[in-house]
């Protein structure tokens, strides 16, 4: 064994996705691709401001699909909301920033 060498030990890796993953959407297949390539525009443009991303999806949002659009954009939160069917987008992009997009 090489000196140093660590026996017995696994480091935990940190997986990063550097595509968007959707976990949850009730959304028509067409309203969430167009929601999600804006979500993914918005949060490259404001990758270090979280508001101005969330400010971003939820005027383009409102504009595209008709308002009120609700929009969350964070890491480390958790939720539990009453949305209308059929408007509903949770994923990550990034990494770890999640973004929560509903209508109520």
């Amino acid at each position: 064994m090489a000196e140093g060498e660590k026996v017995g030990t696994t480091e935990d890796k940190k997986i990063v996705h550097t595509y968007p993953l959707v976990r949850h959407s009730d959304m028509a297949e067409e309203t969430r691709q167009d929601a999600v390539e804006l979500i993914v525009t918005a949060c490259e443009k404001f990758s270090s401001n979280n508001e101005g991303a969330a400010k971003m999806i939820k005027e383009e949002m409102d504009k595209k699909f008709g308002p009120p659009y609700h929009v969350v954009v964070g890491e480390g939160f958790a939720f539990e909301i009453t949305y209308e069917c059929k408007n509903l987008l949770y994923m990550f992009f990034g990494g770890n920033v999640a973004i929560l997009v509903w209508k109520c």
